[in-house]
């Protein structure tokens, strides 16, 4: 005779049922004690007098749920996993395969199968990882107690592990956290990615790809922010760039983000604030890592190696799917943001100064260029030599030269004349038209810039 194999619950029934049959007892009693009706009770009777033992196994015992997958799509995902997304976060994970494999599956089917297999998320969270360790210690110890089962995996974890909660500002834009992230995002060579994030709502508010941690980077940022959103209230950054500068050889002042950014923020009236403990920035520190995760998998995805690439790609496409996956929504919050500036302020604001001095050629050097003061009916503007001036870089490539309470369009001289008059026909020049040179409601003077320079490296010394 085959043997029956019954549940716990199955055979419960199975026991009450026979002996209520075998010794003719209460059917009220049986019902009461299986927690079904007197009816139920009668429909197992008939069961057991038919079937018997056998009667009592579930009609579904053994058969495959029409809703499970294939063995062949369970392979399929780990093989997926293993290779083509190898390393991604389960949930990110499950999104591609909706996008890009034409997979429909729920989370937790993927999260089961890809542990059944013995593969874990990169971002295991705390509380599983500690569960993992008290089955292995069980699984050697079986004998373990609680309380020594809580000593050998101990509850409390390391200080620069923890990232102590704090609340968020309560209103849009009022604080915002900027870093640069340094990862290989794309290609083989390792990027920063410049991120900006408001504390508030999680939102993303400008991001940028280049190849170090430069001014460049922040300004590009900072722009977005302008450009889309207006005028925040005050920045939360590391001072880490700064320490960049103080230690370079050159002292470039495209380099000396603390000043030159920080110059930026008090013409635009935001407040500027630096801190060397990550835990101070959360916010930012948390979203660096989720795009770690995310972004530079899908720029590889893509096929995305080149920076044009990737920060259109940034920009378009990830920064949006981004907020309205993670971010809460900014209308639901005040908004202190001011109105944005006209675009002329900004390329004029988001500028590069640098100090220089006029030599005996009535020029200066910057950035490996020779440039010369042109007044706005395009006339050569000569100094002395050792004439202290301003040189200002604008964020679209424009060119000036500050000298005392004036503003001067700067020209590079060429290395050598375009035509030769022994030896060319001169084309004939259009007439020029009036240059614009920028008014100088923006204090643009040397004074003014070395003044806050000094300033700002001297508070963070002391800080």
């Amino acid at each position: 005779m085959k043997k029956v194999h019954l549940s716990m619950k199955e055979q419960e029934k199975y026991e009450v049922i026979k002996e209520l049959v075998d010794h003719h007892g209460n059917k009220n009693r049986a019902a009461l004690k299986l927690g079904i009706t007197r009816r139920q009770v009668d429909r197992l009777i008939h069961i057991y007098q038919d079937k018997g033992k056998a009667g009592f196994i579930h009609g579904n015992k053994s058969r495959k749920p029409v809703n499970s997958l294939s063995q062949e799509l369970n392979n399929q995902i780990v093989i997926l996993y293993t290779t083509k997304y190898q390393g991604w976060n389960f949930v990110h994970f499950k999104e591609m395969l909706d996008e890009f494999e034409d997979i429909h599956v729920s989370y937790t089917t993927v999260y089961n199968l890809l542990t059944a297999s013995g593969i874990n998320s990169p971002h295991i969270q705390k509380i599983t990882r500690k569960n993992r360790a008290k089955l292995r210690a069980l699984q050697n110890q079986p004998e373990l107690t609680k309380e020594e089962l809580d000593i050998v995996v101990n509850h409390e974890i390391a200080l620069e592990d923890a990232h102590p909660s704090r609340p968020r500002k309560s209103k849009f834009g009022e604080q915002i956290q900027m870093d640069a992230s340094e990862y290989v995002w794309f290609g083989t060579k390792k990027s920063q990615l410049h991120l900006s994030i408001d504390d508030a709502t999680g939102t993303i508010l400008g991001a940028w790809f280049d190849w170090q941690e430069t001014l460049n980077g922040y300004y590009h940022v900072l722009e977005q922010i302008l450009t889309n959103y207006g005028i925040p209230y005050s920045f939360l950054t590391d001072n880490r760039t700064v320490f960049n500068y103080e230690t370079h050889k050159s002292k470039e002042e495209s380099k000396d983000v603390l000043t030159q950014f920080g110059y930026a923020c008090k013409e635009l009236g935001i407040l500027l604030e630096t801190t060397s403990v990550s835990q101070a920035k959360g916010r930012i520190e948390r979203a660096n890592g989720t795009t770690q995760r995310r972004l530079a998998n899908e720029l590889k995805l893509r096929g995305i190696e080149t920076i044009e690439e990737a920060n259109n790609y940034l920009i378009n496409t990830f920064i949006p799917k981004f907020n309205q996956k993670f971010a809460l929504n900014p209308k639901d919050y005040v908004s202190v943001f001011e109105e944005s500036p006209t675009e002329e302020k900004i390329n004029l604001t988001l500028a590069v100064l640098a100090s220089r001095k006029f030599n005996n050629g009535s020029s200066i050097t910057y950035k490996r260029m020779t440039l010369q003061a042109y007044d706005e009916n395009d006339k050569l503007v000569c100094f002395s030599p050792k004439t202290d001036c301003l040189v200002i870089y604008a964020f679209n490539g424009e060119k000036y030269i500050s000298v005392d309470n004036q503003v001067y369009i700067a020209k590079e001289v060429d290395q050598h004349e375009l035509y030769s008059k022994n030896f060319d026909t001169v084309p004939k020049e259009p007439k020029k038209k009036k240059k614009y040179i920028p008014p100088m409601s923006h204090p643009w003077k040397h004074s003014s810039f070395v003044r806050y320079q000094e300033q700002a490296h001297r508070e963070h010394i002391y800080s």
